[in-house]
């Protein structure tokens, strides 16, 4: 036998030289979320080792993630109950609490990279991603606040905004009138495959955001985020995304995924993100809590696996957990 595939496999030093994937720090999108008030460190009941930060803390938090090499931020806000409504009126306060975050992460680092989430399920009364009415979710109207919304963002300094709605011809409405307004340089980043998951209950406790169980009201968001039984219909998404200006796609989740990941790597020419979401994140938690698994080998294994199928970044809750692993 003249090949022998194990002699690379041999001991440390020869498959770390051979090793096909690397993470390093430069991979993460570090997804915040963040709450009125002062001194405010909530941890979130579902997503254990993870926290809610009021701005004050949102600085703290922004600032030891640089020391760690972490340069990009995603945020979340959650809002109160007594600011929601059908419209999202709350989401084009220019004195918000999502453009006073963007504003604190920037006075904390300035060369952070921002990023902002763009849905309306945070400011809504009903939960949902969009404007809601005769027990449909307008996809047009939505459209025009979400594009309102992204400006907003962008005039309070965010570097990026991420649409992750999955209304019909949004990117075309926030590419316009970004340009419109002169925030030429301000990016987009697309949840381009976003699927209707199961995986996403801790995220909406963390920023109670679910649907609300109402008559007329849709008890779900299938009528707009993707069936997960789709694969060709997320390349036609995204390049209809990238066609209307976005810089860079995302799939999300993550790990049902990978086969989406690669299909989309394939067909594009731009960044492509992944987000491991809260599911993702619980399960593991919850996992190793039990014994049952190796908290931090599954922790890396699922993140190589992310990147090795075609992510150039991925939003992870173990952003910091990794880092430090690796370090």
């Amino acid at each position: 036998m003249l090949i022998r595939n194990r002699r690379l496999r041999t001991g440390e030093a020869i498959r770390s030289l051979v090793r096909e994937i690397a993470i390093t720090p430069n991979d993460f999108l570090v997804p915040l979320f963040v709450v009125e008030g002062k001194n405010v460190k909530e941890e979130i009941a579902s997503m254990p080792n993870y926290y809610r930060y009021s701005l004050d803390l949102l600085e703290k938090e922004v600032k030891e993630l640089w020391s760690l090499g972490l340069k990009s931020v995603l945020l979340f806000v959650k809002v109160p109950e007594k600011l929601k409504d059908n419209a999202g009126t709350e989401a084009l306060n220019p004195d918000g609490l999502m453009q006073r975050a963007v504003k604190a992460v920037k006075n904390a680092v300035p060369e952070m990279l921002v990023m902002t989430d763009v849905a309306l399920d945070p400011y809504s009364s009903f939960g949902h991603d969009g404007i809601v009415a005769d027990g449909k979710i307008l996809n047009d109207d939505s459209a025009a606040v979400l594009a309102e919304m992204s400006l907003s963002h962008a005039k309070a300094g965010a570097d990026f905004v991420a649409p992750s709605d999955m209304m019909d011809g949004r990117i075309f409405e926030m590419r316009s009138l970004l340009e419109d307004e002169g925030f030429h340089d301000t990016g987009i980043m697309s949840y381009s495959a976003k699927f209707a998951s199961a995986f996403y209950g801790p995220f909406r406790d963390a920023l109670d955001s679910a649907p609300v169980d109402a008559k007329d009201i849709p008890k779900d968001k299938k009528t707009y985020q993707m069936d997960p039984a789709n694969r060709d219909e997320a390349i036609k998404e995204t390049l209809m995304d990238i066609q209307e200006g976005a810089d860079i796609v995302m799939v999300k989740p993550g790990l049902c995924y990978l086969d989406i990941v690669r299909d989309i790597k394939n067909a594009v020419n731009v960044p492509v993100a992944v987000y491991q979401v809260s599911g993702e994140y619980a399960m593991i938690k919850a996992a190793a809590e039990k014994g049952w698994l190796d908290h931090d080998a599954v922790m890396l294994e699922q993140i190589t696996s992310i990147k090795r199928a075609g992510a150039n970044m991925i939003a992870s809750y173990f952003a910091k957990d990794v880092v430090k692993l690796i370090s």
